[in-house]
């Protein structure tokens, strides 16, 4: 099992080695990506928060209660909203430590799906109407399907380029 301290990358988090060479834009979009970092940490220590207590209500005090489906849906709910919060805070973090430049549209797209079935999880499915149920599932099916194109042509490219990286090994001399 690999751990975070045997990466074959280190983290680029020295923002002092960089800054000085980053033009105005670059310098821009770290402020605001290392601000919005603080902001969504903050966001996730609070959801974190309220599950816990929300948690612990429905263990001591609604211990009746804590087989209800609504309380199910209403925890797993709380879960899923932190694991949106933390994928976007990833996302975040690759702009600040500058592996990426901009958000990635493969990361909206997950966290859109994540938001769906987040959605698809509190519904309450005797109260919605199908229509909603047929738009939600097509959008589910579309961010899929948008998902799949996308991965599918990032595996092409890493593809094509390792295959060119080799076909540069195959035309140079060797001594």
């Amino acid at each position: 099992m690999n751990m975070i301290s045997h990466r074959k990358e280190p983290r680029q988090v020295d923002i002092h080695k960089y800054w000085s060479v980053m033009n105005f834009a670059e310098r821009f979009e770290q402020v605001i990506a290392t601000v919005l970092g603080m902001m969504i940490a903050i966001i996730i220590l609070m959801a974190l928060w309220e599950l816990i207590r929300d948690v612990l209500t429905n263990l001591f005090v609604q211990h009746e209660r804590i087989l209800s489906h609504q309380v199910f849906q209403s925890l797993f709910g709380s879960i899923m909203t932190l694991l949106i919060a933390m994928e976007f805070q990833h996302s975040i973090i690759k702009v600040i430590e500058r592996r990426e430049h901009i958000i990635q549209t493969k990361i909206v797209v997950l966290i859109a799906l994540l938001a769906l079935t987040r959605k698809f999880i509190i519904l309450d499915f005797t109260e919605v109407q199908p229509m909603m149920l047929l738009a939600l599932s097509a959008g589910i099916l579309s961010l899929g399907v948008v998902f799949w194109f996308i991965d599918k042509r990032e595996l092409g490219e890493k593809e094509q380029s390792s295959s060119g990286e080799l076909a540069d090994d195959i035309t140079k001399p060797h001594p």
